[in-house]
C-alpha cells in the first residue's frame, strides 16, 4: 500500500508542486503591497466584479420577466383551483356516504350543513343552516354517518345552535353495548368519558358505546364511540371509560337532525341530563 501511494505521489509530483506552489500565491499575494502587485489584484478583483454584475444582471432579466411572471401567475392559478377540485371531492364522498346513510336509516333525518364552528377545549360548538322552519327543535340529536355529534340547544326559524360533544356542558346517558352497562357520559376538556363506573364492570378495550336507554333526551342505540382505556380513580372502587368518539367534531361539515317526538312530562323529569 504503501508504494502504491509512493508511485501516485512520485507520477504527480509536478501538479502537486503547482497546486503547493499556487496556494502560497494566494497566501501571499494580499500581503504584497508590490506596485505591479497591486495593479495586478485591481485588475483581478475589477475583472471578477464586472462578470458578477452582468451574472447578476441576466439573473435579474430573467427572473423579473413578463412571461415569467405570467408563468408563476398561471401556476398560482392552477395550484388554487387543483386545491378547489380536490375540496369538491372530498366534499362529494361526503355527501355520498350522508345519503347512503340516510338511505337505509330508517328515522326521520333532516340534513343540514354545518356553517360556522367554535371548537375550544370545553366550549364546542355549532351553527347549522337548518331551524325551527325545517322541523328543529330543541334537543334534538344532530348525528352523521359516522355517529353522534351533538344536541340542539337553541333554534331559530332558518338556524340553529348545537352543542357537540367536545363541550363540558354537554352530559348524555350512554351504555356499554355488549355488557349493558349504563353511565353518564361527558367531555372534561382532553378526553370523552363516562365517570363512575365499578373497576369490576365487565368492560373491554373496543366495546361499542351508545346512547341509553335510561336517557330522555336522545333515542336508544345511536353511535357514540369505542371504548380506548379504563382508568381507576384514586378508591380504586371506581373507574373512568375513555371513549374514542366515531364522528369527528373538528370536521364535520355535513350532517342531519335527528326527528324525535319526545314526551313533555318525561322531558321534565331529572333524567333529562342536559340541564346543568
Amino acid at each position: 500500500m504503501e508504494l502504491f501511494v509512493r508511485k501516485i505521489i512520485y507520477k504527480l509530483r509536478e501538479y502537486i508542486v503547482l497546486v503547493i506552489l499556487l496556494l502560497i500565491s494566494l497566501v501571499l499575494l494580499p500581503q504584497n503591497d508590490n506596485q505591479e502587485v497591486k495593479k495586478i489584484k485591481s485588475y483581478a478583483f475589477a475583472t471578477f466584479a464586472i462578470i458578477t454584475n452582468m451574472s447578476s444582471s441576466i439573473g435579474d432579466l430573467f427572473d423579473n420577466s413578463d412571461a415569467l411572471d405570467e408563468q408563476r401567475k398561471i401556476n398560482a392559478e392552477l395550484m388554487l383551483q387543483l386545491n378547489s377540485v380536490r375540496d369538491h371531492a372530498l366534499e362529494n364522498k361526503n355527501l355520498k356516504e350522508l345519503l347512503e346513510f340516510k338511505d337505509q336509516s330508517e328515522s326521520q333525518l333532516i340534513p343540514t350543513t354545518i356553517i360556522a364552528k367554535n371548537i375550544s377545549n370545553i366550549q364546542g360548538s355549532y351553527i347549522i343552516n337548518s331551524g325551527w322552519g325545517d322541523g328543529v327543535l330543541k334537543s334534538m340529536p344532530v348525528v352523521n354517518n359516522e355517529g353522534l355529534l351533538g344536541i340542539v340547544i337553541e333554534v331559530e326559524e332558518n338556524f340553529s345552535v348545537i352543542r357537540t360533544l367536545n363541550n363540558t356542558s354537554l352530559k348524555i346517558a350512554g351504555t356499554i353495548q355488549r355488557s349493558n352497562i349504563n353511565g353518564v357520559i361527558y367531555w372534561d376538556g382532553q378526553n370523552l368519558i363516562m365517570h363512575n363506573i365499578p373497576t369490576t364492570a365487565n368492560i373491554d378495550k373496543g366495546d361499542r358505546v351508545v346512547t341509553s336507554t335510561l336517557s330522555s333526551i336522545l333515542p336508544p342505540s345511536i353511535p357514540i364511540g369505542l371504548v380506548v382505556k379504563k382508568e381507576s380513580n384514586v378508591s380504586g372502587i371506581l373507574s373512568n371509560i375513555i371513549i374514542d368518539p366515531f364522528a369527528n367534531v373538528l370536521t364535520a361539515k355535513n350532517a342531519f337532525v335527528l326527528v324525535e317526538v319526545r314526551s313533555k312530562q318525561i322531558d321534565e323529569l331529572e333524567l333529562n341530563l342536559l340541564k346543568d
